[in-house]
């Protein structure tokens, strides 16, 4: 494996760190990953041995054992995963969302989603939890947010919404937009029309179903995927040869 700085470059949110969530959004710097997946990939398509070795060096750099971190196999659904029942890091459970209960007796302790161009929400809960969800814009017509705080079920939620296209990006069918914004509420998720075509602000129809469900401390990482390369991997610009991200959000001790 080639050599690298001993953590991958980590962005978080100052709401979930001042409420005592360890949590991260990774960049594509800081692993050991090489080619069109470097550096910092933690998908399908390259050496298993490297990402979890990825897997490793971003669970120390958050704080938690990097066994105790829960993914599920992604498949732009709003089915959640209870985190507890999973026996172990694997991802075999398909699902779009995984919620960690405090107070449990379970292994895990962190929950996490990948994502290369969707949204990666984190969502912590002194009383109740975490949740980690897979928002792309199939999740949010499905109801993937909706579900996963039905889930956790918290009063006291706070989440951050991670890197993902951006508006200046994000170019769908008009039908498609039109979708979005009946499923969040918001006719201005559609940035801008050209012809056919809709380019949208899922950001905000992110924001928008967070708020029906009475969440309102809600933190932008900012940064769109496909604009930036050098920082973030993209499916929308670099295809099935993406690398993917992780978003990840433990227990508080």
């Amino acid at each position: 494996m080639t050599s690298a700085p001993l953590a991958p470059s980590l962005l978080v949110a100052k709401n979930l760190s001042n409420g005592g969530f360890s949590h991260g959004f990774s960049t594509r710097a800081g692993g050991v990953s090489e080619g069109p997946y470097a550096t910092a990939n933690f998908g399908k398509g390259d050496d298993p041995a490297r990402v979890a070795e990825n897997v490793r060096r971003f669970a120390n750099a958050v704080g938690f054992e990097s066994d105790a971190l829960r993914q599920v196999t992604q498949v732009h659904g709003a089915r959640v995963v209870d985190a507890s029942t999973l026996r172990d890091a694997a991802a075999r459970e398909e699902a779009d969302a995984l919620v960690l209960r405090a107070g449990g007796r379970s292994e895990a302790r962190a929950v996490g989603v990948r994502v290369a161009d969707c949204v990666p929400l984190l969502v912590g809960s002194r009383a109740r939890g975490v949740a980690a969800i897979h928002a792309g814009w199939r999740g949010v017509v499905a109801g993937v947010i909706d579900a996963a705080l039905a889930a956790l079920d918290a009063s006291d939620a706070i989440a951050a919404i991670g890197p993902c296209i951006g508006p200046c990006c994000f170019e769908v069918g008009a039908d498609v937009g039109e979708r979005i914004a009946s499923a969040c509420g918001e006719p201005r998720v559609i940035a801008r029309r050209e012809g056919d075509k809709a380019f949208v602000d899922l950001r905000l129809a992110v924001r928008e179903q967070l708020a029906m469900r009475g969440v309102t401390d809600v933190e932008d990482v900012p940064g769109c995927t496909r604009c930036d390369a050098v920082r973030f991997f993209s499916y929308r610009r670099d295809g099935e040869h993406s690398g993917r991200h992780l978003a990840a959000i433990a227990l508080r001790e």
